[in-house]
Parts: C-alpha cells; sequence; structure tokens
C-alpha cells in the first residue's frame, strides 16, 4: 500500500511539474539565459602573472558598480567571473578577473568611458595591479 501512495505522489508531482512548464511556455531546456543578439559585449580581463594582486572584494562592490553608473541606461547588464583555472589541468591561470559589460550602443559605450577614463583607471590601483586586456564584441548567439 505504501509503494502505491508513493507512486501515485512521485507520478502527480511529475504531472503538477509539467502542466506548470506548458503553462509557461517554456521547457527546461529553453530555460537558459541568453545575452540579447546585437548586444555590444565588452569583456575586460585581468591576465594572470606571479606578482600580480586581484581584489574581488573591492572589484564586486565599488569598481564594477562605479562604471556601471558612468553608462546609465545603455547598460543592459554586466557579469564578473573570478577565474579558478585553465582549461589545460596544471597550467598556470590565464586571468584573475574578467568584467563583462553587455551594452545597447558602442558609441554610447565609448562616450561614457572616454567622459570618465581618469576615474576609471585612478581606481584600477584600488583593486589591481595588472593591466586588463579589453575585448569589443558582438553577440551574435
Amino acid at each position: 500500500m505504501f509503494k502505491l501512495i508513493l507512486s501515485f505522489l512521485l507520478l502527480f508531482a511529475c504531472f503538477v511539474a509539467f502542466s506548470q512548464e506548458k503553462r509557461s511556455g517554456k521547457s527546461a531546456k529553453h530555460n537558459i539565459a541568453i545575452a540579447e543578439k546585437g548586444l555590444i559585449k565588452i569583456s575586460v580581463m585581468y591576465p594572470y602573472a606571479e606578482g600580480k594582486t586581484f581584489n574581488m572584494e573591492y572589484y564586486e562592490t565599488k569598481h564594477m558598480p562605479m562604471v556601471a553608473g558612468f553608462l546609465g541606461s545603455n547598460l543592459v547588464k554586466y557579469t564578473i567571473e573570478k577565474g579558478l583555472s585553465g582549461g589545460v589541468p596544471n597550467q598556470p591561470l590565464p586571468f584573475m578577473a574578467i568584467g563583462t559589460f553587455y551594452v545597447k550602443s558602442l558609441s554610447e559605450y565609448q562616450a561614457a568611458i572616454a567622459r570618465n577614463r581618469d576615474a576609471i583607471r585612478a581606481d584600477f590601483a584600488n583593486y589591481t595591479n595588472a593591466t586588463p586586456i579589453i575585448l569589443v564584441s558582438e553577440v551574435i548567439k
């Protein structure tokens, strides 16, 4: 009897989950957040090297919010990644961190950065002694 009740509850839970999935119009395989096609992605990558340092707490709580504020309504979102390892075991970490901005307009991004370049560069000393590599790209998919 216990197995029958347990089977019924399991079947009922599956039915409820499936019906909610259908009502939302999304299946589990489509629940992945994807950046919108056509957005401009600015990746600010901080290379790892012996003697280079990076203060993630400062970067997360002060620097990135400051730059995000400069970008205003052009900014769609930003992400922060902490480097853990490279793709090949026992090889040096390629990047200590990567900050990424997703914006609607490259020209608006460039204008905002130009207006605030001195403040942004002056703040580097508060969290790193590494020189970042910047890649500007367009989101394709």
